[in-house]
C-alpha cells in the first residue's frame, strides 16, 4: 500500500509517517515548510495546481489529509486565510482525487472535536450523531471540510473516511497548544528562569489524548473506517487542565508561581468537551494506551530536550 499524508510533517502526522511506515506502508509526505525540510512534495492547499500536482505525483491508495491551520486563536486572528486552507483547501484535493480518476484513492480527513461546540452537561460525552455547532471560525472551517469530504462520498463516490480528533498531546507539539505551552515554560524554570508560569482558563475540561494513539486510531481508520462515517478519536474521560498542569509541575520537580495571564484567555471557551470513543473501538478495536503520566512526561522532556538544543 502507498499512503500519502498531507501535513505530515506536523505534531501529528510526524507520528503518524512514524507508524504508518512501521507497518510496511510506503509513505510520502506532502507538507509546507520554509525551506522544504522533512517532506517529499510540497504542498501549498490554497493553490489547486499545486495539489493537483501532488496527488498526481504521488498515485496513493491511501490519502491522510493532516494538513491545516491548526491553532484555534491564529485561525480567529485570520478567519478568511483559515476558511481557504481548511475549507477550500481540503475541496482542491477531493478534486484532485476525482481528476485522477477511478478506482479512487481511500481517504481520510482529519478534523477536530471543536466543530461539536459548547453543549449542554447532559450532552456528554459526545457522540458522532451529534450535529455539529461551531463557535470558532476554527471550528467551522472543519466543518466545511468534513461537508466537502462527505459529500464527494455520496456525489462522486470518493471513499472518505471523517476521524474527528480531541486534544492530541505528547512529544513535538507546538508551543501555540496549551500543555506544550506548559511544559516549555517549567523547561525554561527547571532551566534557571524567572518561576512564574502564565496560564489561560485551567477550569476547562478537555480529553486529552496522547499523540502516539491518535497516529495509531488514523492507522486503524485506514484500514477498517467505514466510508461516508465519522469517528471520535478521543479518550472517553475529560480532565481539568488545572489538573495536567499540576502534574507536569510535579514531573518537572520546579516550585513555581502560577500567574493568570488575560492574553492567554480565549473567546468562546467551550468549558467542558469529551468524547465517546465506542464506535471507533467497534470498528477497529483501537483503544488508547498511553496513559496521561507518560504523556507529560515526554512533553516535559522533549521541551528540555529542544531548550538545550538552541
Amino acid at each position: 500500500m502507498r499512503a500519502l499524508v498531507t501535513g505530515g510533517n506536523g505534531f501529528v502526522g510526524m507520528h503518524l509517517v512514524r507508524t504508518l511506515r512501521s507497518r510496511g506502508v510506503e509513505t510520502l509526505v506532502a507538507g509546507r515548510t520554509p525551506d522544504g525540510a522533512g517532506v517529499d512534495i510540497p504542498l501549498d492547499l490554497a493553490d489547486a495546481e499545486n495539489v493537483r500536482g501532488v496527488v498526481e505525483l504521488a498515485r496513493a491508495d491511501v490519502v491522510i489529509h493532516l494538513a491545516a491551520q491548526a491553532s484555534v486563536p491564529d485561525a480567529t486572528r485570520a478567519p478568511l486565510e483559515t476558511y481557504d486552507v481548511n475549507g477550500l483547501g481540503t475541496a482542491r484535493l477531493f478534486e484532485a482525487i476525482r481528476g485522477c480518476g477511478e478506482p479512487f484513492a481511500r481517504v481520510v480527513i482529519a478534523s477536530s472535536a471543536e466543530v461539536y461546540g459548547p453543549r449542554e452537561r447532559s450532552a456528554y460525552p459526545l457522540r458522532e450523531d451529534v450535529a455539529p455547532r461551531p463557535a470558532t471560525p476554527y471550528a467551522a472551517s472543519k466543518v466545511a471540510a468534513e461537508a466537502v469530504a462527505l459529500a464527494s462520498f455520496r456525489t462522486y463516490g470518493i471513499p472518505a473516511v471523517v476521524a474527528r480528533a480531541f486534544n492530541a498531546i505528547g512529544p513535538g507539539q507546538d508551543e501555540r497548544f496549551v500543555v506544550a505551552a506548559f511544559a516549555a515554560q517549567l523547561a525554561r524554570i527547571a532551566g534557571g528562569a524567572e518561576p512564574k508560569l502564565r496560564v489561560g482558563n485551567l477550569a476547562a475540561q478537555r480529553d486529552f489524548l496522547d499523540v502516539r494513539d491518535v497516529a495509531e486510531a488514523f492507522a486503524a481508520i485506514v484500514d477498517g473506517g467505514v466510508p461516508g462515517e465519522i469517528y471520535n478519536v478521543c479518550s472517553g474521560r475529560p480532565i481539568a487542565i488545572a489538573d495536567v498542569l499540576r502534574q507536569l509541575i510535579e514531573a518537572a520537580h520546579v516550585a513555581v508561581e502560577v500567574r493568570e495571564d488575560p492574553e492567554r484567555m480565549r473567546p468562546s471557551d467551550v468549558p467542558m468537551s469529551y468524547g465517546d470513543p465506542s464506535k471507533l473501538r467497534d470498528a477497529t478495536g483501537w483503544e488508547p494506551r498511553v496513559p496521561l503520566t507518560r504523556s507529560l512526561r515526554d512533553a516535559f522532556a522533549d521541551a528540555r530536550a529542544r531548550l538545550a538544543a538552541v
